[in-house]
Formats: structure tokens, sequence, C-alpha cells
């Protein structure tokens, strides 16, 4: 006997319950036989049509960042943000660097994993974010965005705490090689661009 035969016959003995506005199919059977059917559905689905998907093999197209010099730890100084561009010197790439005065960060790179760096532009609506850095106790902030509000947390991979924006803040992966900072890649989508790298 098929599933669709039992439900049926469920249906039949219920004529009573559907005088009285009650459910015809419990939810108990409706999990047991909905997913029985659904899944009986979905293999033939797949196998009515055998063999017309065709495969094909194609390179991986890889995008690496570059490697850029964007600090060294020697120089740096406690909640002294540094501007920088990165990936390029293209539109939106305004970038800082900070050292969070031992505050440990996600991606943070030092000795007390408290250097970070982000994209310098809002992923609401762009707006700067130039100047906006703040360290109260333990929180480590970027905004409030000028044109609505929003605020980031530098020590959560710039997760959005306030305001309208839906996105975390792009943050710059950065690297350490002896008393040099390296920016080497990007975490997360640049406003206004559809690609982080144009190639």
């Amino acid at each position: 006997m098929s599933i669709f035969s039992k439900l049926k016959d469920q249906t039949k003995d219920k004529d009573s319950a559907e005088e009285h506005g009650k459910c015809m199919l419990s939810r108990r059977n409706f999990l047991m036989y909905g997913s029985a059917s659904l899944a009986a559905a979905s293999t033939v689905t797949v196998t009515l049509f055998p063999g017309t998907a065709q495969a094909e093999q194609m390179k991986a197209r890889v995008v690496g960042y570059p490697r850029k010099l964007v600090a060294k730890l020697s120089e740096m100084k406690d909640h002294q943000p540094i501007a920088f561009n990165y990936p390029d010197d293209g539109p939106n790439s305004q970038a800082m660097i900070v050292k969070m005065a031992g505050v440990q960060a996600g991606g943070g790179v030092g000795a007390a994993r408290d250097i970070v760096a982000f994209n310098y532009l809002c992923t609401h609506q762009g707006g700067p974010l130039v100047g906006s850095y703040k360290a109260t106790g333990e929180h480590r902030t970027l905004g409030q965005c000028p044109l609505h509000l929003s605020t980031f947390d530098l020590r959560r991979h710039g997760i959005i705490v306030s305001g309208q924006a839906y996105q975390s803040l792009p943050q710059v992966l950065l690297e350490v090689d002896g008393d040099e900072v390296y920016a080497v890649g990007m975490m997360g989508l640049i406003f206004g661009r559809n690609s982080n790298m144009s190639s």
C-alpha cells in the first residue's frame, strides 16, 4: 500500500473531525508520511531523467591580494590609528590600522593580538568613519557613522553593534614579519564594490 493510499484512508475516517473544524491529519502523521513522500518525490525527480546533467571541468579562478607594508611595530602607539589604502588605491579603499593597548581582538596580530586593521567606510551607505575610533574601558569601536550612527566592534571582527548597517566592517588581514606589519587580504566586501579586487 502506497503512502498516498494510507493518507487517503485516514482522511476518509476523519469526516466527523472536519465538521468540527479539527485538523484531518495529525502532526505526527504529517511528519512521518510527509517526509517519506517528499523523499519519494525527490528520488523520482532525480531518476526520471538520468544522464541529462553534464559536468564540465574548469580551472578555479583564484584572485590574490597584494602584500603591502602598512606599519612598523616599533612606531605604533596605543590608540593612534594609521591610515592607508588597501587592497589598491582605487575608490573606497581607505583603511586604518590601530594598536588597541593590549585588548585582544579577532584577527589581531602582534604579541598581544591587539593590532587590527579595517576599511574606513560604513557598510550601510559608505559613510566615512575616519577619526571615529574610540577606546572606552575594554571596548574598542569605530563609529558612529555620521550618516545613520552605525558603530562597529573592532574586538570582534568589526561586527555591527548599533545603527543601520547590516554587515560587519571589512577587516584587513594582517601579517607580522619582524618589525613590519603587512596587509595580506580582506575579510568582507568593501562598500561600493562588487569585488574587492578588480582582477
